[in-house]
């Protein structure tokens, strides 16, 4: 007899078939309103140990080659776990599904019912993708999804990117802001000939994006090894494995210091890798901090301030900041 349950969103779901069939995964999907998106990030990525994306609504222009994000709309975060043992997929979902109840309690940011489906690989492999557009991020760095088409503008630099698993499309803020002030060190002339790393490197995408804005060398750097094999694919990709150099680890490198430190992370990493990312900049350098959200955008700057660093610019897009932080000369 089945124990399937009848309500809930694991309802007219066998999951039991799905396991027998060890090609199958849950996936997980919540709409969530923009600035809700943190926390639900968080609660589905314990669920699912391969992390959470983010996809927000989209308007498709310039005939359907670019997108412009709606944030008048709810985007919707997704997770995804292995059914293979379906008594711990269960208790996952349970998991999940009460703490968004208690999120959704405190009535803060509409965020929608937990939805779950199965998917099998075959079809996962490319159903994925229709979410991701091709992305225009501040004045001239285009994200380009490999399997989209882009007509090339005179001062574009073209990122040609397959995400895969790892974190980092262009479509997250804080990926943006990362772009957009990575684009504005770069325009100041302060890439060329730089050396930079990238810590936490997901997709590849700021490593990549740095290479192609002048950088002479990357070292693209994360603890996920399914990010490190998509920055490494990525890097290939765009045809710049002589300048970036991917590898497991994290922040200190032991291979400091850069003239630029990237650390597209969450806060409180940003806080607890402090002094690791401090030591790998060097004196009269530049720390380029995102993930942060807003209410915890104190506490990173207090952690840098404390060692010695300032602040020299911020960005903002809704509630995520992004810091240019520098190192005293």
């Amino acid at each position: 007899m089945s124990t399937a349950p009848t309500t809930g969103p694991l309802a007219d779901l066998d999951l039991a078939a799905a396991a027998a069939a060890k090609d199958s995964w849950l996936e997980l999907s919540v709409a969530a309103d923009h600035e809700a998106v943190e926390a639900v990030s968080e609660i589905l990525s314990r669920a699912a140990p391969g992390g959470s994306s983010v996809e927000p609504a989209y308007e498709l222009v310039e005939d359907g080659l670019a997108a412009k994000i709606d944030f008048e709309r709810p985007a919707m975060v997704r997770a995804h776990l292995p059914i293979l043992d379906v008594a711990a997929v269960r208790a996952a979902v349970a998991q999940a599904d009460r703490e968004l109840g208690h999120l959704q309690a405190f009535g803060l940011r509409p965020i929608g019912d937990l939805t779950c489906r199965i998917v099998h690989e075959a079809d996962w492999a490319n159903a994925w993708k229709k979410h991701f557009p091709v992305l225009r991020i501040g004045r001239r760095i285009v994200i380009r999804p490999t399997w989209r088409h882009h007509k090339r503008q005179p001062d574009d630099v073209v990122l040609a990117l397959d995400p895969g698993m790892a974190f980092g499309t262009g479509l997250h803020p804080t990926t943006r802001l990362c772009l957009a002030s990575l684009e504005s060190i770069a325009d100041r002339g302060e890439l060329a000939g730089a050396r930079v790393i990238d810590v936490g490197s997901g997709s590849g995408i700021l490593a990549i994006a740095a290479a192609m804005l002048g950088a002479a060398s990357v070292l693209a750097v994360d603890v996920d090894p399914i990010a490190v094999q998509a920055s490494a694919a990525n890097a290939r990709r765009n045809k710049l494995v002589r300048r970036i150099r991917v590898r497991e680890g994290s922040s200190p490198s032991g291979e400091g210091p850069f003239d630029v430190v990237l650390a597209n992370l969450i806060a409180a990493l940003l806080v607890k890798l402090a002094d690791g990312l401090v030591a790998d900049l060097r004196p009269g350098g530049t720390l380029l901090a995102s993930g942060i959200f807003v209410n915890r955008e104190a506490e990173v700057v207090a952690a840098f301030e404390a060692r010695g660093l300032s602040i020299a610019h911020r960005w903002a897009e809704g509630d995520w900041v992004a810091l240019e932080i520098r190192r005293p000369a």
